[in-house]
C-alpha cells in the first residue's frame, strides 16, 4: 500500500497495538489521565464524555484517532492531528486552585496525557504476557514521540525510554490528585451511557474498569481512594494473564501482521 504512516509493520508499536487486551491498557489511560487536575478540569469542562446522549459518540471519534494515529497513511495522521490540535487551541477551561483560565492545548498537561497512555499500554501489554524485551519496550516508547508531535508536542520534549518515562510520572506526582468536581470512573461505569446494540456488554463495564484500576501504580489507586496491595497487583496481572490467553483463543481476532493497517481499516469501516 506504499506509505505506512509514522510507525509501519515493523515498528513495536504496531505489534503491540495489535492487541485486544490494549482494551484495558486504554481505559487505564484515560484513569491516569484524571490524576491531573487541569487535564481533567478541562475535560469536565469542555466534554460530552459524562453526558449519555453524546459520550458513545465522542468515544467512538477517540477511538478512531488513536486507530488512524496508529495504522493511518502519513496524510491521514496528518489531518487528523491538525483536527485536534485545531479543537485544542480553541477550547479553555477554568482551575479554580490559580484562579486562572487555561488553554486545553498547553504542554504540561498534553505531556501527562502522552506518558499516560504510553505507560498504560506498555505495562498492560506485558504484564498481559505480550513478549517485549527491555530494548523492544524501550523502543515503543521513543516511537511513540511521533505520537506526541501529531497533538502538538516537541519530540524531544517527551520520554524517549522506559526510564525517562518512569521518572517523568514520579515528578509529576507531587501535583497529582483527584478533584473533587469529577465523579469516580468506578461509579460511572456501574451506569456506561452505551448504545442499544451494545447493552449486553454494560455488565462488563465495571469489571473492565476495575481491572484498569488494579493495574494502576499503587499510589495512584490510593488517590481514587481505592485500595493498594501486593494482592491486588497479583490479581491484576494474573486476570490480564487469563484474558490475554483467552481472547487469543478467539476465532476471527485481528492480530499483528504486514497486513495490520489494511485490518484495522477493515474493522472501522
Amino acid at each position: 500500500m506504499g506509505d505506512d504512516g509514522i510507525f509501519g509493520p515493523r515498528s513495536v508499536t504496531w505489534r503491540v497495538m495489535g492487541e485486544p487486551i490494549l482494551l484495558v491498557g486504554g481505559i487505564r489511560a484515560l484513569l491516569m489521565q484524571g490524576l491531573h487536575p487541569r487535564a481533567m478540569r478541562g475535560v469536565l469542562q469542555n466534554s460530552a464524555l459524562l453526558d449519555p446522549r453524546e459520550a458513545w459518540a465522542r468515544f467512538v471519534r477517540t477511538t478512531e484517532f488513536v486507530r488512524v494515529r496508529t495504522y493511518g497513511t502519513t496524510a491521514e495522521v496528518e489531518r487528523a492531528g491538525r483536527r485536534v490540535r485545531r479543537i485544542h487551541a480553541s477550547l479553555t477551561a477554568y482551575d479554580p486552585d490559580t484562579r486562572t483560565t487555561y488553554r486545553l492545548d498547553e504542554p504540561d498537561a498534553l505531556l501527562w496525557v502522552h506518558a499516560g497512555e504510553v505507560d498504560s499500554y506498555l505495562s498492560v501489554a506485558r504484564r498481559a504476557g505480550v513478549r517485549l524485551s527491555d530494548e523492544e519496550a524501550d523502543a515503543f516508547v521513543a516511537e511513540w514521540r511521533r505520537a506526541a508531535e501529531v497533538v502538538g508536542l516537541a519530540a524531544d520534549d517527551v520520554p524517549g525510554s522506559v526510564a525517562e518515562l518512569r521518572d517523568y510520572i514520579d515528578e509529576q506526582r507531587p501535583g497529582l490528585r483527584f478533584v473533587p468536581e469529577a465523579s469516580h470512573p468506578l461509579l460511572l461505569s456501574l451506569n456506561a451511557p452505551l448504545p442499544l446494540k451494545l447493552t449486553p456488554l454494560r455488565p462488563a463495564m465495571p469489571a473492565l474498569t476495575l481491572l484498569a484500576f488494579a493495574t494502576l501504580p499503587r499510589w495512584a489507586r490510593k488517590l481514587y481512594g481505592l485500595p493498594a496491595t501486593p494482592v491486588g497487583d497479583l490479581w491484576a496481572t494474573a486476570t490480564l494473564r487469563t484474558l490475554h490467553t483467552g481472547l487469543g483463543l478467539l476465532p476471527g481476532q485481528i492480530r499483528y501482521s504486514p497486513d495490520a493497517r489494511r485490518a484495522q481499516r477493515i474493522m472501522a469501516a
